[in-house]
């Protein structure tokens, strides 16, 4: 998923504020989902939600205003009711490692009580 830096992505620097790349990487885990033929929103609707649990990121370079950059996402490990996505932002004209990340979700009922994951994202794990 390629996208461009925007102002209100920045700090005074031109330099993206360190908690955007939050919102990037949330981005690029939806879209991974939507180019796999899952609807988040869909699964929301039937009473599964995904919040996150942990997250790691490592930032390696500072991706700056108006830069185009890319995210790339794959799920790596799936449990009874949680999977680790390991996720990437790249500078899209050079390819260069901006930041990374490894994020735990749980799948959960609308009364946060875990729940098995749906069978479509079991799939996608037994890819991986």
């Amino acid at each position: 998923m390629e996208f461009r830096i925007y102002y209100e992505d920045t700090d005074a620097g031109g330099v993206v504020y360190h908690a955007r790349y939050l919102g990037f990487f949330e981005r690029g885990r939806t879209e991974f989902f939507r180019d796999r033929g899952l609807s988040v929103q869909q699964l929301h609707e039937e009473g599964r939600l995904f919040p996150v649990v942990r997250m790691e990121i490592d930032f390696r370079y500072p991706a700056r205003l108006d830069e185009l950059v890319r995210v790339e996402t794959e799920l790596v490990e799936a449990g009874k009711s949680s999977f680790v996505m390991q996720q990437r932002l790249l500078r899209a004209a050079d390819a260069k490692l901006l930041a990374e990340g490894r994020v735990t979700l749980v799948c959960v009922d609308t009364e946060m009580k875990p729940k098995r994951l749906p069978a479509q994202l079991r799939a996608l794990a037994a890819g991986a």
